[in-house]
């Protein structure tokens, strides 16, 4: 086996031990996290999420419209972090008006990553991968 390989392996190895291990964890938050706090911020925290969004946007129009492989790496970025941002305007929002928007923006976010699954999974020109 090539060192690469042995890498490869081992950083599987590492990441199926880890998904093992968060089940614990899991579980001590579940049991242990208060369910109300105070957040300082919060404004930040939202901001934060939909500028990492923005600038996956613009990465992978950018690489992708260049035709570099790497924007499959961006597109599957900005998919996670708008599942992530969906996820946590559903579950922070009070019944009401405001879920109401929440699931509308999580629907736009389940799009765009739908959007960016869909590019990080594509061929590149001419039905070969995108790759260099």
């Amino acid at each position: 086996m090539t060192r690469t390989g042995r890498l490869k392996r081992w950083a599987l190895i590492l990441l199926g031990s880890s998904a093992v291990l968060l089940v614990p964890w899991m579980v001590v938050l579940a049991l242990t996290l208060p369910t109300r706090t105070e957040v300082h911020n919060w404004s930040l925290a939202w901001i934060g999420l939909d500028v990492l969004m923005a600038l996956g946007c613009a990465a992978t129009a950018v690489l992708g419209l260049r035709g570099d492989a790497r924007a499959r790496l961006t597109a599957s970025a900005t998919a996670s972090v708008a599942v992530l941002d969906a996820w946590f305007d559903l579950t922070t929002s009070p019944v009401g008006t405001e879920l109401v928007v929440a699931v509308g923006s999580a629907v736009a976010e389940a799009g765009l990553a739908a959007a960016c699954v869909f590019l990080a999974l594509s061929k590149g020109r001419h039905g070969e991968p995108v790759s260099r």
